[in-house]
């Protein structure tokens, strides 16, 4: 059965579990899963983990996001982006130097409150089924951090392109709503490029129908999710057995987080070393 990670460029009208199902189909594998949520209107870099890689998703989805955003001023809509329905139209008189302003004041640990078009559940029911039916609850604000946030051009008197750098959980649309209500013009979010996820980029992405013609000749090694971590061989055939049958392990590496091989090279889990002794955080060998 296959076991890897496809990156995929996501193109725009497809939910991110559209992509999922497409490949789910063509790998003819039902553990896949994807590491960060893509609105359907947006693009971009979308981690797809296929097999025993599906246990490394909740490692993706904890990394940082890089998006480009295209901010509209003078409209504010019931999504927050350029796909719902228009609420309220008004006049820009802001200047570039005011959007960059208003920029700054969006960075470092922030609130936001997520937008009923989510699938943020409150009381058991998902906000988009409830913004459906007409109806708007109450919703506590989440925190969420902006490392950067970059006025990348004007490209006209009301729409401004934008870098965001971001935590996970950050709705790009709620920022470019409060933008617009910093400005006092309302905003909305008119387009979203996704350029990094789980330290992947877009020139480490296909386009969804080149994977679907490679299939499994796509797939990457789920290791190269942790590329950023140190790697560590088992020092001997016994104490990769000891690790296969899930036990601790003594070891001389310094306290930290290490790739740990096989004898053969096998990737065979991620494990922390701590104090002499060497513990599995997830395995992803065979058994």
């Amino acid at each position: 059965m296959p076991d890897g990670i496809l990156i995929i460029d996501k193109p725009a009208g497809w939910t991110s579990m559209d992509v999922c199902a497409k490949l789910r189909g063509i790998l003819r594998e039902k553990r896949i899963g994807h590491g960060g949520t893509l609105d359907p209107m947006a693009t971009g870099v979308l981690p797809v983990f296929v097999g025993q890689a599906t246990k490394a998703v909740e490692y993706a989805e904890n990394t940082q996001k890089e998006y480009v955003g295209g901010l509209r001023l003078g409209l504010v809509t019931d999504t927050q982006d350029i796909t719902g329905s228009i609420l309220e139209t008004r006049p820009v008189t802001v200047t570039a130097s005011d959007v960059e302003a208003a920029l700054s004041r969006f960075t470092g640990e922030l609130e936001q409150i997520p937008p009923m078009y989510s699938a943020v559940k409150i009381r058991g029911k998902k906000l988009y089924e409830l913004a459906r039916k007409g109806r708007e609850v109450e919703r506590p604000p989440r925190k969420v951090t902006i490392d950067e946030l970059e006025l990348l051009e004007r490209v006209n008197d009301t729409d401004y392109r934008f870098r965001c750098l971001c935590s996970k959980g950050t709705y790009i649309r709620t920022l470019c709503h409060d933008i617009g209500a910093a400005l006092g013009c309302g905003g909305t979010l008119y387009d979203l490029r996704r350029t990094r996820a789980a330290g992947f980029t877009l020139s480490d992405a296909v386009t969804l129908e080149t994977a679907l013609e490679a299939g499994a000749a796509a797939l990457r090694p789920v290791d190269t999710l942790f590329q950023a971590y140190p790697a560590l061989r088992t020092p001997s055939p016994g104490v990769e057995r000891r690790i296969r049958c899930g036990n601790e392990v003594r070891t001389r590496a310094a306290d930290g987080v290490y790739r740990v091989y096989g004898q053969t090279g096998d990737f065979l889990c991620l494990s922390e070393a701590r104090d002499g002794t060497l513990k599995a955080l997830k395995n992803f060998f065979t058994s």
